[in-house]
């Protein structure tokens, strides 16, 4: 089979950027990657770079948030698109994972505005903070729970695989499927990844940054970059 055409990277670029989470991770590696440099003290305070580095930092964190308004009805459609689910474990984890991060979300345009000077709801932040813990303790239980049915289909198609060799049988398709499979596993481990990364964020937020020797703004802001840099990149393979 002929190899596919690789795409334009302009054509690339446009499709990527016209994505609202395009955009919005490309912001979120811009903010980490600011907090980083001033939490490294690679520039003192008392120059005026630092003063102009945590303004933009602070503007790019409120702009992120306009990047969310309406977000949360994907998480409803999400919800109802599994309500018939007989699995009651499953049902639960899908409502942990998509119910907190559709409260998250919501409660997250009113945070926006409350930064933005419009209302006084500075108490909602803790609301937002716990309802995306939540939602990521959903997301990370059913992603590993998808890994180790990705790796049990791994090792049917393996045996299946092993079995045609030793009849001298072509497996062509057979290797074909392991290597999706290898690559969407992948993809998976990197989600569990991102997702643990984000909820440090998340128990820093929720416990006032005193999370003990992971509280340090470097490695929350290390684990901001991460998140962002794994996300760009799933976001770039799937546009």
């Amino acid at each position: 089979m002929a190899n596919p055409k690789p795409r334009d990277i302009l054509n690339h670029l446009e499709t990527y950027l016209a994505k609202r989470d395009g955009v919005d991770k490309l912001l979120k590696i811009s903010r980490y990657t600011t907090k980083i440099i001033l939490a490294s003290s690679l520039i003192p305070q008392t120059n005026p770079l630092t003063h102009r580095l945590k303004s933009f930092e602070s503007s790019v964190g409120v702009s992120r948030k306009a990047f969310r308004l309406g977000k949360f009805v994907q998480d409803i459609n999400s919800l109802r698109a599994s309500r018939h689910d007989s699995n009651r474990g499953l049902a639960l984890l899908l409502i942990l994972a998509y119910g907190g991060e559709g409260v998250y979300y919501f409660v997250e345009q009113f945070v926006w505005l409350s930064k933005s000077g419009l209302i006084d709801a500075k108490w909602l932040q803790k609301m937002s903070a716990w309802a995306e813990l939540v939602g990521y303790v959903g997301s990370v239980s059913l992603k590993v729970r998808d890994l180790r049915e990705i790796k049990e289909e791994e090792a049917c198609v393996a045996s299946t695989i092993e079995i045609s060799v030793t009849r001298g049988i072509a497996c062509g398709g057979e290797e074909e499927k392991m290597r999706k499979l290898k690559e969407k596993k992948t993809m998976k481990v990197l989600s569990v990844l991102q997702d643990l990364a984000d909820g440090l964020m998340a128990v820093a937020d929720v416990r006032d940054g005193k999370v003990g020797v992971l509280s340090a703004p470097s490695v929350i802001a290390s684990a901001g970059l991460f998140s962002a840099i794994i996300s760009t990149h799933k976001n770039w393979v799937s546009c």
